[in-house]
């Protein structure tokens, strides 16, 4: 398994836009991609991380060459909610430890599907 990072910095006035479309554009977008394993999305005051979960090398290439994830890129840069993009790194998953909780919280709960 591999974890991908997407960084960002974004406009402070313009946060909830930024999450509403984490939430209603790209969590779906990611969700329809081959390989796809789990996704955490956070936020530290301007600073965000995108944290994605893939099966493999392959799977993370296909994102980069998806129609979908590239329409979801040209959108994000169109919003002008991201005032910067920091980069993106992808590392092997060596240790993964998640709650039963955490993997079933139905979408209506605090902290599943922000």
């Amino acid at each position: 398994m591999l974890r991908r990072v997407w960084s960002c910095t974004i406009d402070p006035g313009r946060a909830e836009a930024y999450e509403e479309f984490a939430r209603l554009t790209s969590l779906p977008m990611f969700r329809a991609q081959p390989g796809f394993q789990g996704c955490v999305m956070a936020r530290k005051g301007t600073s965000c991380d995108v944290i994605t979960l893939w099966s493999d090398q392959a799977a993370v290439d296909a994102l980069e060459r998806s129609e979908s994830y590239q329409a979801t890129v040209a959108a994000i840069r169109a919003s002008g909610f991201v005032t910067a993009e920091i980069g993106t790194n992808v590392a092997t998953v060596h240790l993964l430890s998640l709650t039963s909780t955490a993997l079933a919280a139905p979408a209506s709960e605090p902290g599943a599907d922000l």
